[in-house]
């Protein structure tokens, strides 16, 4: 750990500029969580609309008792079982949270990541860091540090370099201000870890439903190419008759694959953490690429299965005009 770097980052958090910081899941763009100069410096930067809440992470389980209010005996139990970790828990909020960090909403989401550089920089700074996504509002979040560079530049005072996340995709968010916890965007932390954890069942919220959160638009997560989902069998086909037209293609597969063709193929990746891992780096080496069509075959069968198909289906819904 770089600490000139960290002490750069500290005294940018405390003047309400930005930091980009590596978490276990992508890189956040971090501001103070209690700052309205800082949050509406973040809220520019990334285009985000001022309605779109952001999550405020912590170094432990206080930012819960900070930011959070007359939240159920849940809320501490799931902080103890899986914190630090990928699980954002929505909470009824404290006077302490901005309406610019809620989206106007009288809830917010609280977590405390699983990476010893994030972890060191919210300890140190002492307060929460409101901290989405950075990268542009609505494309591929960022999994290494040339990545947040290359799409903030100079909007951004720091960027904390941490290595490649050891998920790659966003945290689950788990609503607990409903009659029912309820995931509101499924990631590494599964329905069935959660339910293991209270001993009851975990809902599954249908699009739109419960509050806003992160990651919930209908096109999300979406490179510049277009985004088909596909299955294995019918992969050859589609890719033949793509470049037949003239279209660049990638694949990306969990299994091996040969796509004559292709400008290029992510295969073997698994029907899990692999494909987690490589799946943005995948999409963002496609716009490098100058790539039409991103054929995407998605994984089955495992517990983040689930949570990658949420993001493909977001990355191939209709782009905004």
């Amino acid at each position: 750990m770089d600490e000139r770097e960290l002490e750069r980052a500290l005294a940018a958090l405390h003047a309400d500029q930005l930091v980009a910081f590596p978490t276990e899941t992508v890189y956040g763009l971090g501001a103070a969580a209690e700052s309205l100069d800082a949050l509406t410096r973040l809220f520019a930067a990334k285009g985000r609309p001022t309605t779109h809440p952001v999550i405020v992470h912590g170094a432990d389980a206080t930012v819960l008792e900070r930011y959070g209010h007359g939240f159920p005996p849940s809320a501490e139990v799931l902080a103890s079982a899986f914190w630090p970790g990928p699980l954002t828990l929505v909470v009824p909020r404290s006077s302490r949270v901005l309406d610019a960090v809620s989206g106007g909403q009288d809830t917010v989401g609280v977590r405390v990541p699983d990476h010893p550089l994030a972890l060191a920089l919210l300890g140190a700074f002492g307060s929460g860091v409101a901290a989405p996504s950075a990268n542009r509002f609505g494309r591929v979040s960022p999994t290494s540090a040339d990545a947040v560079r290359a799409e903030l530049a100079d909007a951004v005072e720091v960027v904390l370099d941490g290595g490649a996340p050891a998920i790659g995709i966003e945290s689950t968010v788990l609503d607990l201000t409903s009659q029912s916890p309820t995931v509101l965007r499924p990631g590494a932390v599964s329905a069935g870890d959660l339910e293991s954890v209270l001993g009851g069942s975990v809902q599954r919220a249908a699009r739109g439903d419960g509050p806003r959160a992160p990651g919930r638009m209908p096109a999300h997560y979406a490179p510049s190419a277009q985004v088909e989902l596909i299955g294995f069998a019918e992969l050859p086909f589609r890719a033949a008759d793509l470049v037949r037209s003239g279209a660049r293609i990638a694949v990306i597969s969990p299994d091996s694959v040969t796509v004559p063709g292709a400008v290029f193929v992510a295969d073997r990746l698994d029907h899990g953490a692999k494909y987690a891992r490589e799946l943005y780096a995948s999409l963002r080496q496609s716009d490098a690429a100058r790539v039409d069509v991103v054929l995407a075959v998605p994984p089955t069968g495992t517990a983040l299965s689930e949570a990658i198909l949420d993001r493909l289906e977001r990355a191939a819904g209709p782009k905004p005009r």
